[in-house]
């Protein structure tokens, strides 16, 4: 006899399937939206929704946005001429949250890993490569994959483009440990990596 009822089996496996959320996990967020009211469960599945419907990407940095372009990109005070390349939208955030970088962003959604099905064309690229031709105004470009094999890949490769067209490239400083998730750091670590990057190949 199964453990659960094939409904809540099958409520365990789809929470389970995100990112991050384990077996036990995922069992205990079950069992809290069953006992949750049908209003707010409503409320949740209506959040979920919109979220997907509403949510595009920036035609400009390709971050999650509800418009287009992102607000950060339609800020007259940014500074334009330095961009700063990120593996998610989530590391936008962790930039954003600790208030000591001013520049624009593009966000890869994803790095070179072979092992994971994702090479160079599976990421954007392109658009950050349309986007650099496109304006002139740019002098710096601030590869901020992760301190992880695939990251460091990722930031040669682009450098190795780039560099040719005499824009700067700079990485982020060795502040961050071999293997850590931007995402992740403290807001003094990850402001220190910022104004210790060096120029990539220097």
């Amino acid at each position: 006899m199964d453990r659960y009822s094939p409904s809540v089996q099958n409520l365990i496996a789809k929470l389970g399937s995100l990112p991050g959320i384990g077996r036990k996990s995922a069992q205990k967020l079950a069992f809290s939206i069953l006992s949750m009211s049908e209003e707010e469960v409503n409320s949740i599945t209506g959040a979920i929704a919109d979220a997907r419907r509403l949510t595009k990407r920036c035609g400009i940095c390709q971050n999650f946005t509800d418009s287009d372009p992102c607000p950060i990109c339609s800020d007259a005070r940014r500074d334009r001429s330095v961009i700063c390349v990120v593996e998610s939208p989530r590391d936008v955030s962790a930039f954003e949250r600790m208030h000591e970088y001013n520049g624009l962003y593009h966000v890869l959604h994803g790095v070179y890993n072979p092992v994971g099905n994702m090479n160079m064309n599976d990421i954007t690229l392109s658009e950050l490569f349309a986007r650099l031709a496109e304006h002139s105004e740019v002098k710096e470009v601030i590869v901020a994959t992760n301190q992880s094999a695939e990251g460091n890949a990722t930031a040669l490769y682009i450098s190795r483009l780039i560099s040719p067209s005499g824009i700067k490239v700079t990485r982020l400083a060795s502040g961050l440990p071999m293997g850590s998730d931007i995402e992740y750091a403290d807001d003094l670590t990850l402001a220190n990596a910022l104004k210790g990057r060096k120029q990539v190949g220097s």
